[in-house]
């Protein structure tokens, strides 16, 4: 993974919860979470330039997951779940840019731009892989697991919503949004930058610096793995990048 030197302006931006960007350099954002000043340090990068040896594929028959002309495509059919080996302990902050494909092929569905973080299997809370195998892509093998969940334009682009997975087969329906509210949903063919904060207890994820999700867990998860998670869908992932949170 290459470390890159980039410098970036951002004016000021107030949404919903008190998040401001100030300003950005050499892979440092610095920003507020209800006045409280946050420096954003990178401390992981991915451009899928090379290979996927950072990653694990769980995956149902029929789908792939490659690097291809810099980024990672996914094709899937039945379902996938790509997790980051490497497991980060918060307040972190992770981006990344996606594409969902709409150019008439078979997986070409436009749905389920979804994602797990903090993520731990509670029956080996020291390594997540012990079960992969026994996972393999199925969408009901992860109840089991202890982590935050965000499905963005699921059940054929009709809901957005996000669950708190308490690593019992409990999944409680936090904020949702349905087909009355479509600026929430799935536009084919439009790059999406994507932003999730795990800060303290405060849970967001943005699209397009769109604030998707605000929610406070008074009990928070503060470590885990991360991973894309899709079925019957065709993307595109690059530029992935995870910030460690520090309050200034």
């Amino acid at each position: 993974m290459k470390m890159q030197n980039m410098f970036y302006r951002f004016k000021s931006i107030i949404i919903l919860f008190s998040i401001t960007i100030i300003f950005s350099c050499n892979d440092e954002k610095t920003f507020t979470i209800n006045d409280e000043l946050i420096k954003a340090a990178l401390i992981y990068e991915e451009d899928f330039n090379d290979n996927l040896e950072d990653w694990k594929v769980e995956q149902m028959d029929g789908g792939r997951a490659v690097i291809n002309k810099g980024k990672l495509e996914i094709t899937d059919v039945s379902g996938c779940t790509i997790w980051l080996m490497k497991e980060f302990e918060g307040p972190i902050m992770i981006e990344y840019d996606v594409f969902v494909i709409d150019e008439g092929g078979p997986q070409d569905r436009v749905s389920d731009l979804n994602c797990f973080w903090m993520a731990k299997d509670p029956k080996n809370m020291n390594d997540l892989f012990a079960r992969s195998d026994e996972r393999g892509g199925k969408f009901s093998n992860y109840d089991s697991l202890r982590l935050y969940y965000m499905g963005v334009g699921g059940h054929f682009n009709t809901k957005t919503r996000f669950r708190r997975y308490v690593g019992n087969g409990e999944r409680p329906l936090l904020p949702e949004h349905d087909l009355s509210e479509q600026q929430y949903l799935l536009t084919a063919n439009q790059p999406y930058h994507i932003k999730i904060i795990s800060y303290n207890g405060h849970i967001q994820y943005y699209r397009n610096d769109q604030l998707i999700t605000d929610f406070y867990d008074k009990n928070p998860y503060v470590s885990g793995h991360f991973g894309f998670r899709t079925v019957n869908n065709h993307m595109t992932v690059d530029n992935f990048k995870v910030y460690k949170l520090i309050s200034e």
